[in-house]
């Protein structure tokens, strides 16, 4: 087996994290104009991205692993990049070092532009929930001070009279 399957397989994966950052990129502008509708169409775009990347990435272990024994090399369960560049052939290294450093590029633009979104999502939940107790009655304390309380326990006591009360 040549690289070339697994080039192939990466540089997919690239181009998912690629469409990924561009659909975290519109949620940004959706997430700033409220546009709930948009961020639930948007949400299941993401989720089909997920799984084809899911789906992707288990190719290429697969391809990996089976590059790997065809090599005579030891395969572990969860072969890296890295283990395989430095057990590739040698003209094979530099093209290996070059589609994985693109994609850990898009994979940390990606993380950034998601950490932005996840910060605006919080903070419009904390201006909702703000507005939410400004709009709210609060409501007044139904728990009864100690006087009060021992006032009405004691039973056959003659409550108090204030000087306003016509019983005396």
């Amino acid at each position: 087996m040549s690289i070339e399957p697994i080039l192939t397989m990466l540089n997919h994966l690239e181009q998912l994290h690629t469409s990924l950052l561009r659909l975290s990129n519109d949620k940004t502008a959706l997430l700033k104009s409220g546009d709930i509708d948009g961020i639930d169409q948007l949400l299941k775009e993401e989720q089909a991205h997920l799984a084809a990347i899911v789906q992707m990435d288990q190719n290429r272990v697969k391809a990996v692993k089976q590059y790997l024994t065809e090599q005579g090399s030891p395969v572990s369960a969860e072969p890296t990049m890295t283990q395989l560049i430095e057990l590739a052939d040698e003209p094979d290294k530099q093209p290996l070092a070059e589609a994985k450093d693109r994609l850990l590029h898009a994979i940390h633009a990606l993380k950034q532009q998601n950490e932005l979104n996840q910060q605006m999502t919080y903070q419009s939940l904390q201006f909702v929930n703000l507005s939410l107790d400004m709009i709210r009655p609060r409501p007044e304390s139904v728990n009864y001070s100690k006087n009060e309380v021992q006032g009405q326990s004691q039973q056959g006591a003659k409550p108090k009279l204030s000087s306003f009360d016509s019983q005396a």
